[in-house]
């Protein structure tokens, strides 16, 4: 099909994606990389940072799963706004986080709690209100790209946008420490909370859904919903199409949905793993701090650009050659898959340069977003698109769950070997552990569903719908 004859606003919709990803990166990563300064400034442990990334990483698991109904129920347009102004708030109440730890403090001393300390405390409670708020982000977006895009193009859309928290990732050391250094910690973090609400003016003025945007033009509105009646070659429906939205129940009778959640249970934690630590494994292994950190990450996260909009690109080259679109998109993550056993090599090869693991982690990353950005397809490609964002967020609950479990392994580990004077040893277990960790999720993953089947009818009772898959 002539693509200048269908027309191109869904992709001015993917570039709003883009943005709002890229926010959502800076947002999240301003913590991580004052970090190391304010473990110093407040006396942080290990174990200490590790608690805070929990609670962000907690508090976002359990509110992806009540996220992605919410989109579900008030649509795409306004759950964003709603997500990014929380967000957004959040964010930018990390600067008052001493005032606010006092008060978390003395409340929990009036109880007979022990308290936390006062700046962790404080931080605590921005971690949480930006995690309610950031939870929305993917969940919006997986769903936003359902509605304006047809299958064949879902995972290339996907990788597009979610490359946004690689320039999120890449444009947080560029700003984040020089801003902190001109004038002070509390600064960058109202600076870059402030900037989603800018976004907020763009979607509110240009989205709308696509049957009535008029922006849109008919051409390329049956393009979006051409393969909507169809199902894809060699796939299996299942009843009729339901017009309402499946319920969690519903949804957790079918094998696709566990599938999704346990590869974002054993491979989110890794991305977390190392956007929270790395600013720490930099400072701590190799004693570089503030703006010296800022090209080694923006070098790393640069990388990771190519992982994410090639990772979306790889699976079309199967499906071209004949594969369906889930056998397509499985044999890219096998693919893909391989390549994050280069960080094994990271702490063997760390003695010749820090650039070495450096560029070995930025390989791993790379994989993380190529295989997230098919990850999430799987979703739109399986169930209506009035239930994705309802999968997402549970999906989403499995890898916030399985970071908090990343989170605090690493706090313990790198206490337990910072002690002994080993910390490059537990570095090593670290890295290990994520390396394996997509091989694993994709053996589980082909084992629960080992060919597509499209979801377009609630789902049987529990026993039924396991018996018919």
């Amino acid at each position: 099909m002539n693509q200048q004859a269908v027309g191109k606003y869904r992709w001015t919709v993917c570039a709003m994606l883009f943005f709002a990803t890229t926010v959502n990166y800076l947002d999240r990563q301003v913590l991580s990389l004052l970090a190391p300064d304010l473990s110093k400034q407040f006396g942080w442990t290990n174990s200490d940072y590790a608690n805070i990334t929990a609670v962000f990483q907690f508090v976002y698991a359990i509110t992806m799963l009540f996220a992605g109904r919410v989109v579900d129920k008030l649509g795409t347009k306004q759950a964003f706004i709603l997500a990014i102004t929380i967000w957004s708030i959040g964010a930018i109440l990390h600067a008052f986080a001493i005032p606010m730890g006092s008060g978390m403090a003395s409340l929990l001393g009036a109880v007979g709690i022990a308290a936390v300390p006062v700046s962790v405390a404080g931080f605590m409670i921005a971690r949480t209100i930006l995690a309610i708020g950031e939870a929305g982000n993917f969940p919006a977006a997986i769903k936003a790209t359902a509605e304006y895009f047809p299958k064949r193009e879902r995972s290339f859309a996907t990788g597009i946008f979610n490359s946004g928290a690689n320039i999120g990732a890449v444009l947080a050391p560029i700003s984040v420490p020089w801003i902190a250094e001109q004038w002070g910690w509390q600064a960058a973090f109202m600076a870059i909370g402030a900037i989603g609400f800018l976004w907020m003016a763009m979607w509110q003025l240009l989205y709308e859904k696509p049957e009535r945007q008029k922006r849109l033009g008919s051409a390329e509105l049956a393009y979006i919903n051409s393969d909507v009646v169809a199902a894809p070659a060699g796939s299996e429906q299942v009843g009729a199409h339901a017009a309402g939205t499946l319920s969690w129940f519903q949804l957790l009778a079918y094998r696709q949905t566990w599938a999704f959640a346990f590869g974002k249970f054993m491979t989110d934690g890794v991305w977390w793993f190392f956007l929270f630590w790395l600013p720490k494994y930099l400072s701590a292994q190799y004693g570089m701090e503030k703006t010296a950190i800022t090209v080694p990450l923006a070098v790393l996260y640069s990388m990771t650009m190519v992982g994410s909009i090639g990772g979306g690109w790889l699976p079309t080259y199967f499906i071209n050659r004949g594969a369906s679109a889930y056998d397509g998109r499985m044999k890219a993550m096998l693919l893909i898959a391989v390549f994050p056993l280069a960080v094994l090599l990271a702490q063997p090869l760390g003695y010749i340069s820090v650039w070495v693991p450096v560029v070995l982690i930025g390989i791993g990353c790379s994989a993380h977003q190529a295989w997230s950005c098919n990850l999430f397809t799987t979703v739109s490609d399986m169930f209506p698109k009035s239930s994705v964002a309802s999968v997402v967020g549970i999906g989403g609950m499995a890898g916030g769950l399985g970071g908090v479990l990343v989170s605090k392994i690493g706090g313990w580990v790198f206490d337990y070997y910072g002690a002994l004077g080993h910390i490059q040893t537990g570095y090593t277990v670290m890295f290990a552990g994520c390396a394996v960790a997509y091989l694993v999720a994709w053996c589980v993953m082909k084992a629960l569903v080992p060919t597509h089947m499209e979801i377009v009818a609630p789902a049987p009772s529990f026993g039924v719908a396991a018996a018919a898959k």
